[in-house]
């Protein structure tokens, strides 16, 4: 037996070299990496006859010499040492000419030693290889290997030597930072992964001040130096922020980017409502979630449009101040972000700390696998003096530094204002002068002292732009402040020169202050009713010059807010009623909400009640597009059906009544038939047919809730059809009547199912099927679903889902839409689609989104997974569903799921294996029942049960409709 020594043998020395690097610094490592490969002169075996049996040894020899180039070739160029590795990967593309990764390695090491002509020419060469050979075309890997190259920038220098290595800056304080080289290296990362077909998503958080922003304005600029589309955007604080503000800002810098048709093309989609004002008032009511849906996956299809075209970077600052429905968005493209995309924000993590959606946001993304976190401390010591220097221009004392370190806690901000201070007043030389004269320990020390050099023009100036916002519109400012352009420029010139304000960097007539923090110290130091009478200034600036621009209408309602008693009530509310409807049109329901309470809260102090009126029925319908009602809202309803009454309009109360009725039954409160009763009693007491309408719905409601499904079908169908319709219509006088009363067609249709004529409820709810009515669709298929499943018919859901999706209304997946992805569920476990993987993923939503506050529908959704746990072979399962299923009955009513439920515990107990005559007393039981109550459909379901025992069909049953499908 040969045993070969150390250095006996090439291939010896070659793995003990590798085995070596491992556990060597990087820089030890590429040594290793470059004496190994240097051993190899060609493939292994060359110039050796040899037999069959030998190939497969020496292909593996030469697979570990490929595979060693390929991680020497990452390491090398991590380190800025590429030339090193060219010769090896250069002999390694000759041996392997279809080796795609030493190729890609090859075309990278060139490309990041400057020697970009030959790259490029050798990823042609192995791409034209393999087209003519293979008929293939370049994998991931070389096409990355390509991108890079081609977007690499050019002034990118490599270090070739090691000479000159003490003139450097340090890691610390690479391009132009201090102390923050190694989180910039991250965020260089992400930008990577976008240049290279990948994403990326970086999130810098830290404390107000400490340089997050300055971190993301060199990571863009890398980017854009790099050739990627870089979009900026930033959350503002205040309510005076219009929602989906940042989003806005972002998209319409994507849309420019992109060519004429295109643009045009989006413009004309929903997406054109975050691109240019609408008319809002003329929008049609939508439905929340399933339009907040379509509108993220526009976003992300529009991103993903532009970033095929060119790589882009996402810069998303001060996330700590975003928006519900902005923070959404960011959620949903996030999770779906297209290739070529990276996003990198920013946001505080105090002064706010950040809330529980954004935390649930950013815990999301920190499981998706582009994420990364970076948590910005501190500057240390050292950093603190260099930072000192760079502001100043002049070398810390040891004392001043040590002093600045601990007063700021090393935050950049402050370090940089304080050592401004300082240096003005002569103090920077001597450290315990500047302990002496009472360095001021928090920024806003430091904004207040170096206002008090300006005149009263200038601070007056400064206050109004603080009131105004972080950015700050020229025209708008020298209105609001009472002076013309020229002056006003002439003003912001010492502010500039202070760093308080300072202009755009790609317009110089556009004016930002320089920090948050800088703002708020101004606010905050702005007497109180000084604040109130230039809020009034700032919105009649804003109405003087933009009174028809839809886009000022949250500031303009903001800015009125604030200004109080000074402000015309009437104005404020209508103001902050348009602004609930812009915000509603963008589907901001939280800030609709937000706006919408005000109003009636301002209108109710200045008693006027036609105005709070009309704010509240506004209000009562944004909850409803969110599906469902609430808290507060219940007690705003009843306010609002008061004042209906008090001003003499009784349909309107029936109506505002009915929405909260609505929401009763949606969340199962309790004493909900006290409400029922009242509007019952209402209709039967009015001559008018309206309120008339109202109250039998309310009662064929209830019927339908106690399971007398007999006394619900004669309700409903008592009403007379014409009448039905004006309720209904989208001209109805009040916006109750077509948000909340649009569902009574679908409630007659399923209740018409239930009483047995499925046939007719299919022709009632195909009203809703039109071709080109998104929302139209979305409701036909929620109530079809819902007959379908009743009827027993998986297959019918099934062909509802597809014809949904065709339309383009999105999928089964969101929220609003949990019943019909509950009955798709269902559908698929019936139709053979792996039933128990479904039926547990089914009880999880059911857990998740009806249960705990319970909801309309839960005990029959608790059937329906019974059902599917039968239809996997679980007895034990189901047995536990239909249990939750008779304690959701007896603790909530919802008795129209009982026929149901019964039988399916006569098929539980067939499932189990239990004697016939139990079985069959346990369907009887079910049929007989639910033909008592009227539910003639479960009845029939349970007839057909028994014909499988024998038994005779019960004479009693009533209608069996124009539809009937056998049993799944």
């Amino acid at each position: 037996m040969f045993s070969a020594g150390s250095g006996t043998l090439d291939l010896v020395t070659f793995r003990e070299l590798l085995n070596g690097a491992q556990g060597q610094t990087r820089e030890v490592a590429l040594d290793d990496y470059v004496r190994a490969l240097g051993l190899w002169r060609g493939p292994a075996g060359d110039g050796l006859s040899y037999g069959s049996t030998a190939m497969p040894i020496f292909a593996a020899l030469d697979d570990e010499f490929y595979a060693a180039c390929v991680a020497a070739a990452e390491l090398a160029v991590s380190l800025r040492r590429p030339e090193r590795v060219i010769p090896p990967l250069q002999l390694a593309a000759s041996m392997a000419p279809f080796h795609e990764p030493v190729h890609a390695g090859l075309i990278t090491v060139l490309g990041a030693a400057g020697r970009q002509a030959e790259a490029l020419s050798a990823f042609h060469a192995v791409r034209d290889r393999l087209a003519e050979e293979l008929g293939i075309d370049p994998g991931s890997a070389l096409q990355a290997a390509h991108l890079r190259v081609l977007t690499q920038s050019p002034t990118s220098s490599v270090v070739t030597s090691t000479e000159g290595e003490g003139d450097r800056a340090p890691a610390g304080q690479a391009a132009g930072l201090v102390g923050r080289g190694e989180e910039l290296g991250v965020l260089r990362q992400a930008i990577e992964a976008a240049l290279t077909g990948r994403t990326g998503l970086a999130i810098v958080e830290g404390e107000p001040g400490s340089g997050k922003t300055r971190l993301l304005e060199e990571a863009a600029a890398d980017a854009d130096r790099r050739g990627a589309l870089v979009v900026r955007a930033s959350c503002l604080e205040g309510d005076g922020t219009p929602s989906m503000w940042p989003w806005e800002q972002a998209l319409a810098r994507v849309l420019d980017s992109l060519p004429a048709l295109a643009r045009e093309k989006w413009l004309a989609s929903e997406l054109g409502r975050l691109l240019e004002s609408r008319d809002d008032d003329a929008a049609p009511p939508v439905s929340g979630g399933r339009a907040q849906f379509r509108l993220y996956e526009q976003v992300v299809t529009f991103i993903g449009q532009a970033s095929a075209e060119r790589p882009m970077l996402l810069v998303l600052d001060d996330l700590q101040w975003i928006d519900a429905t902005s923070l959404q968005l960011f959620s949903h493209l996030a999770g779906r972000l297209p290739t070529g995309t990276a996003i990198i924000c920013a946001l505080r993590d105090r002064a706010p700390t950040p809330g529980p959606d954004l935390s649930r946001a950013l815990a999301a993304a920190s499981r998706l696998p582009s994420h990364r976190r970076i948590q910005l401390g501190p500057l240390s010591l050292t950093d603190v003096a260099e930072l000192i220097r760079r502001e100043t221009g002049h070398e810390p004392g040891a004392d001043i530094a040590r002093n600045i370190h601990v007063r700021t806690a090393g935050n950049p901000f402050f370090v940089r204002e304080l050592s401004r201070l300082l240096s003005d007043r002569g103090a920077l030389s001597d450290g315990d002068v500047s302990a002496r004269a009472g360095v001021p320990s928090t920024v806003r020390d430091v904004v207040r002292d170096r206002l008090a050099g300006l005149d009263d023009s200038a601070r007056h100036l400064l206050r109004v732009a603080a009131l105004i916002g972080r950015e700050v519109d020229l025209g708008l400012l020298a209105r609001a402040a009472g002076v013309d352009v020229a002056d006003c420029l002439e003003r912001l010139e010492p502010l500039r020169a202070l760093g308080l304000l300072e202009t755009g960097p790609e317009n110089p007539f556009s004016w930002r202050f320089a920090h948050d923090l800088v703002r708020e110290s101004i606010t905050e130091t702005t007497e109180h009713l000084r604040a109130v009478r230039l809020h009034l200034r700032v919105a009649d600036a804003l109405e003087e010059s933009q009174a028809e621009d839809e886009s000022i209408t949250e500031r303009l309602a903001f800015h009125l807010s604030a200004a109080g008693p000074l402000a015309d009530p009437v104005r404020t509310v209508e103001a902050l009623k348009r602004a609930g409807r812009r915000a509603a049109t963008k589907l901001a329901f939280a800030a609709a909400d937000r706006h919408l309470e005000s109003a009636a809260q301002i209108a109710r102090t200045a008693k006027l009640p036609e105005l709070e009126l009309s704010a509240l029925s506004l209000l009562a319908i944004a909850p409803r597009r969110q599906a469902g009602f609430g808290g507060t809202t219940f007690d705003l309803l009843e306010r609002a059906e008061h004042l209906a009454r008090q001003l003499g309009r009784d349909v309107e109360a029936a109506g505002l009544l009915f929405a909260r009725l609505f929401g009763a039954y949606t969340f199962l409160e309790w004493d909900r038939v006290r409400l029922v009763r009242r509007l019952y009693e209402q209709g039967e007491a009015s001559a008018d047919p309206v309120i008339r309408v109202y109250g039998r719905q309310a009662w064929g409601l209830h019927q339908w809730d106690i399971g007398d499904i007999g006394a619900a079908y004669r309700c409903f169908s008592e009403n007379n059809p014409g009448l039905l319709d004006g309720v209904v219509s989208a001209h109805s006088e009040t916006p109750i009547r077509r948000d909340v009363s649009g569902e009574w067609p679908g409630w007659h249709a399923v209740v018409t199912a239930l009483h047995g004529d499925v046939g007719t409820a299919e022709t009632i709810i195909d009203k809703w099927n039109g071709p080109d009515d998104s929302y139209a669709v979305a409701t036909w298929a929620y109530y079809t679903t819902i007959i379908a499943s009743m009827a027993g018919d998986a297959g019918w859901v099934m062909r509802t889902i597809e014809r949904w999706m065709a339309v383009g209304t999105g999928r089964a997946a969101i929220q609003q839409e949990h019943y019909i992805r509950l009955n798709w569920y269902w559908a698929r476990a019936l139709t053979g689609d792996d039933p128990a993987v479904i039926a547990a993923e089914a009880d999880q939503l059911l857990a998740a989104t009806m249960v705990d506050p319970p909801r309309w529908g839960v005990a029959y959704h608790h059937a329906l997974i019974a059902e599917m746990w039968l239809a996997a072979g679980m007895p034990d399962e189901a047995g536990i569903a239909l249990d939750r299923a008779d304690q959701a009955l007896d603790a909530y009513g919802q008795r129209y799921a009982e026929g149901l439920v019964l039988l399916l515990r006569a098929r539980h107990l067939h499932a189990r294996g239990e004697p016939t005559d139990v079985v069959r007393a346990a369907a009887e039981k079910a049929r007989d029942r639910s033909d008592e109550r009227g539910s003639h459909l479960f009845a029939r379901r349970a007839e057909k049960f028994l014909a499988v025992f024998g038994a005779m069909p019960h004479k009693s049953i009533g209608h069996t409709g124009q539809k009937w499908l056998p049993e799944s």
